[in-house]
């Protein structure tokens, strides 16, 4: 912000977004909406949830007989 800012005065700024379908939009409270949507959708995307299925009762079975056998000391 500079000398030319302040003497150009105050001036009023319209805020405008682009809703769902591409109108533009200047109600404060469909903003509001619109951004919450916007970065719900963004933040939600990206999970912690492994993408791998567990695996079940008998692959695990399998797994540790597999490893029991190609150690030398078994821990009984």
């Amino acid at each position: 912000m500079g000398i030319k800012d302040f003497k150009k005065g105050y001036r009023f700024r319209t805020r405008t977004v682009k809703s769902g379908n591409g109108d533009l939009v200047k109600d404060n409270n469909i903003i509001l909406v619109r951004w919450k949507k916007h970065f719900s959708q963004l933040l939600n995307v990206h999970t912690a949830e492994p993408l791998v299925p567990e695996p079940s009762v008998l692959e695990f079975e399998m797994a540790i007989e597999k490893i029991k056998k190609n150690t030398i000391y078994q821990i009984d």
